[in-house]
């Protein structure tokens, strides 16, 4: 029981994180191709800073449990996906460092350069998880031992990437519905714009993305055994037209709840669906990680369990607290503050 509870607890962390950074991660990706000027920039930069490193306070979380509750998993999964978790690394720490660095010199090539950065660092990120969480749906070639067989470029097949342009579609149309949210004038019609430009693409990857997972995949068998769980499914698919209809409406705000929904709901499909190997192996089933190999001990998990129950409520506590403080649209004005990026 209580490794089922921190399974899902696992996978409800990644479905926070994907929520939450998937907006700053998407005006990112979308930075070079809807702004028009400095002014225009710097909201972008400013949308997203306070709230940034607190989104990715549920990477190191996420991480953290599975290094904890499942350290086996940990292991292996940081050593197969070694190369990809590498580079998103060093493209999380360049995204932050430009959100500082950038208006440290009164240069226009400099602050070029840390766009760019910015750039590269939220669409590959995004392009990366997807690949990642795609490969784990389908299975990677680990042995009995936990040995990954297979190179950066086994993870880059079709079902692979086929996630990861989902996530960087869904997490763009995410980010532009947030700016659309923060921002007034040109730069606000743009997001609204791309959003309901973008949208279409959205859907046709997230219909494609589900075919696939029914060929590359055994994610349906759980769905199938027991069916009331495909509400999950159904929820996705029902919010993502949801957030098309108040895209349309020009309800940014109901755009971008619904979208937070559909991210969370297409995180949870997968990990359900997964349930109880964490790592499946696609070299034998026998091979895989679960949640009965991995987990730590019943102690350890009732300590962690407590420790969680009282900690993360104050984590988010705190973030409704930033985004309560920090709710209030970006002008002119408060790009003229000091504290502003």
């Amino acid at each position: 029981m209580l490794e089922t509870t921190w399974f899902v607890i696992w996978g409800v962390l990644w479905a926070i994180y994907f929520m939450l950074d998937g907006f700053d991660l998407g005006m990112g990706t979308l930075l070079p191709f809807i702004t028009k000027n400095e002014t225009e920039r710097r909201t972008i930069y400013n949308a997203a800073g306070p709230f940034w490193d607190g989104n990715e306070v549920w990477l190191i979380t996420a991480g953290g449990v599975t290094f904890a509750a499942f350290p086996k998993a940990y292991a292996v999964m940081f050593s197969a996906l070694y190369a990809p978790l590498f580079i998103l690394l060093f493209a999380l720490i360049f995204r932050a460092v430009s959100f500082e660095f950038r208006n440290k010199i009164d240069s226009d090539g400099w602050r070029k350069v840390w766009d760019v950065f910015q750039f590269l660092g939220s669409v590959v990120p995004a392009l990366l998880l997807g690949v990642a969480f795609a490969n784990l749906f389908m299975g990677i070639p680990v042995d009995a031992d936990g040995v990954y067989h297979g190179t950066l470029f086994t993870l880059l097949n079709p079902y692979g990437l086929l996630g990861g342009v989902l996530f960087v579609l869904m997490f763009a149309v995410h980010g532009a519905l947030w700016l659309a949210i923060k921002s007034t004038g040109m730069i606000h019609d743009r997001a609204i714009t791309a959003a309901r430009g973008l949208w279409p693409y959205l859907l046709i990857a997230a219909v494609a993305f589900l075919a696939a997972t029914a060929v590359y995949t055994d994610l349906y068998s759980n769905y199938l055994s027991f069916p009331p769980l495909l509400v999950v499914l159904f929820l996705a698919v029902g919010m993502m037209l949801t957030t098309r209809f108040f895209i349309h409406g020009e309800s940014a705000g109901m755009a971008w709840i619904c979208s937070s929904v559909t991210i969370v709901c297409v995180t949870l499909f997968g990990v359900l669906g997964m349930y109880p190997a964490l790592i499946p192996s696609s070299l034998d089933p026998a091979y895989s990680v679960t949640i009965a190999n991995a987990a730590s001990s019943p102690l350890t998990l009732k300590i962690m369990l407590g420790v969680s129950l009282t900690c993360v409520p104050v984590v988010i506590g705190y973030q409704a607290w930033v985004f309560s403080v920090f709710s209030f649209k970006i002008t002119d004005k408060d790009l003229e503050s000091p504290h502003a990026y």
